[in-house]
């Protein structure tokens, strides 16, 4: 087992065809994505107990009236058997999520170099899926401890390995096409929830019936269906030898790009190097503009639109909260404007980190702080002026970039540090999307709660905040413009790179005994090569469809 798992194991052969790997990393992507979709089941969660009336009984912070309260009430539910949970509750465990992701990558980031992607993979998966079965006992025994350590901690590990675990991988298979090659995977993390979230809702919708909301049983389901789908993905990994390149591929000269390296950065000096922290502003600055406002969409637009949305032009949002109809209506608007911009979000990431092949990473990184800023401002006139199809398409634009950030970030380290410890880097970048992950929503959810409580009207809370998140992406482009090639002194001399790669037990070519493979040989794996894309592009085809539904109802 051991020998089957380790990396000399998985290194490619001549006849292995490049294009297996992104499909591979897709599966596994596209199942830990799924993470972005738990809210699916906060509403049913927070019903799961039934009183003898037939009416849920009260919550565990039932009464509470200021923040402590709700902490008390949140101890208080993480034992209780009695009494129902909370939004507040639940979201903790969104909350451990990202921060576990963030952190685990860190820490485990330098394991994963040596220990390669398919063991990493599946440690990813017992984690992630493991974590979901731990989580379906909580429900079943309304444990929300169990909860929170299944999903929350266990699973939030297997994300952070799941997540870095192809990076470095697709970056040594793809020299020719970085951007590309990592937007394609992490594409996949950001539309696990829209294949995840109504595939949740209709498996709910099955298992649901007297005295049960069908949550924990979906958990078991999910679990399976992931379990099969990461360990084709993790099975399904390889590893180029060192040496290799595509066919016909020529490396750019670094005299004419001296922003792309050569040499490698060890993972214990990239921390140490200013270009480490630029670019962890870079990333921090990026998600935070983007998470905390696409986190708020829907209310945001129901308020800022108000009667606009529902074809009753002067009627604010004050007054649609006293009607149900037309809060139900307003609410369908909202959530395909969710559902709109996930798919800018998702799509994103593969456009614009292939575009950043031709444009170079710290150009696609001006472009997201400057057009962003530009839209941001504009969205407090546009708001002012009540034009919601100039105001739709200036936060689709910004959450493609908000996508695009992540998928860019990875080439951008390999160009800076070289490809050796390129995903360890990266798991230790994404400390700032944990700190991200916090600041964005604390900053957006603080101030339209302050303006709201000051009695500021539905339609003007948001302009201060868009400025404030202008702010933030003036920020990230000061720090991407201090962004400089690395210093001589931080790359690793030849013998320590031989040296790790005997420690990494990686292969090297030998006497040209391997031929360089572009994947465009036909001859190479086509049936399976065809089979891999369509066990992804199938579920991909089908959230699609779904979140085009949903986002119909903007339109209509």
């Amino acid at each position: 087992m051991a020998d089957f798992l380790s990396k000399e194991h998985i290194t490619a052969n001549a006849n292995f065809n490049r294009w297996l790997v992104p499909p591979a990393a897709l599966t596994v992507h596209l199942s830990i994505g799924m993470a972005y979709g738990f809210s699916v089941f906060w509403k049913p969660l927070g019903n799961a107990l039934m009183g003898e009336d037939g009416k849920p009984l009260a919550t565990c912070a039932a009464g509470a009236a200021n923040f402590s309260e709700k902490l008390a009430g949140t101890a208080k539910a993480l034992f209780a058997i009695d009494c129902n949970w909370t939004q507040f509750d639940l979201g903790w465990m969104y909350t451990l999520f990202f921060v576990l992701l963030g952190c685990s990558a860190a820490l485990w980031g330098g394991w994963l170099e040596r220990a390669g992607p398919r063991k990493a993979g599946l440690v990813s998966t017992l984690c992630w899926c493991g974590g979901l079965l731990i989580s379906a006992y909580g429900v079943y025994a309304h444990q929300l401890w169990l909860m929170w350590l299944g999903s929350g901690v266990i699973g939030g590990i297997g994300l952070g390995l799941g997540y870095i675990s192809p990076v470095s991988t697709l970056i040594k298979w793809f020299p020719d096409r970085r951007g590309m090659a990592t937007g394609m995977a992490i594409m996949g993390f950001g539309g696990g929830a829209m294949i995840g979230s109504p595939l949740a809702t209709k498996l709910m919708a099955y298992f649901a019936e007297d005295g049960s909301v069908g949550v924990w049983q979906t958990f078991v389901v999910l679990a399976m269906i992931y379990s099969v789908f990461m360990l084709c993905g993790s099975l399904g990994y390889r590893v180029p030898p060192t040496g290799w390149k595509p066919a016909n591929w020529t490396p750019p000269a670094t005299q004419n790009n001296t922003m792309i390296a050569t040499r490698h950065v060890h993972l214990n000096k990239a921390h140490k190097t200013p270009q480490f922290w630029l670019l962890w502003i870079v990333l921090c600055m990026n998600v935070s503009a983007g998470i905390g406002i696409i986190g708020a969409a829907a209310p945001m637009l129901q308020e800022t639109f108000g009667g606009a949305l529902i074809n009753q032009a002067g009627i604010g949002f004050a007054d649609i909260k006293k009607d149900e109809a037309m809060t139900a209506a307003a609410a369908a608007v909202g959530a395909g404007f969710v559902g709109l911009i996930s798919l800018f979000n998702i799509f994103g990431r593969i456009g614009w980190a292939s575009s950043s092949d031709k444009l170079g990473r710290k150009r696609t990184y001006f472009i997201f702080f400057t057009l962003g800023a530009i839209l941001y401002c504009s969205a407090t006139y546009l708001a002012g002026l009540k034009s919601l199809a100039l105001f739709v398409a200036s936060f689709c634009v910004i959450a493609s970039m908000y996508g695009g950030g992540f998928a860019t970030i990875p080439a951008y380290l390999a160009d800076m540090f070289g490809t050796q410890f390129v995903g360890a880097i990266h798991g230790r970048l994404l400390t700032a999307w944990s700190t991200a992950g916090i600041l964005g929503p604390v900053v957006v959810n603080y101030m339209h709660d302050t303006r709201l409580e000051a009695g500021v009207a539905f339609d003007q809370i948001y302009a201060p905040i868009f400025m404030v998140l202008a702010c933030m992406l003036v920020i990230g482009f000061i720090a991407n413009l201090l962004v400089r090639p690395v210093a001589d002194h931080y790359f690793m001399t030849d013998l320590e790179l031989e040296t790790e790669r005997q420690v990494a037990h990686e292969k090297s070519m030998q006497n040209g005994a391997l031929k360089s493979t572009n994947g465009n040989n036909q001859q190479q794996h086509p049936l399976l090569v065809k089979l891999a894309w369509a066990a992804v592009l199938i579920p991909i085809s089908y959230g699609v469809w779904s979140t085009v539904q949903k986002a119909w109802a903007l339109f209509s």
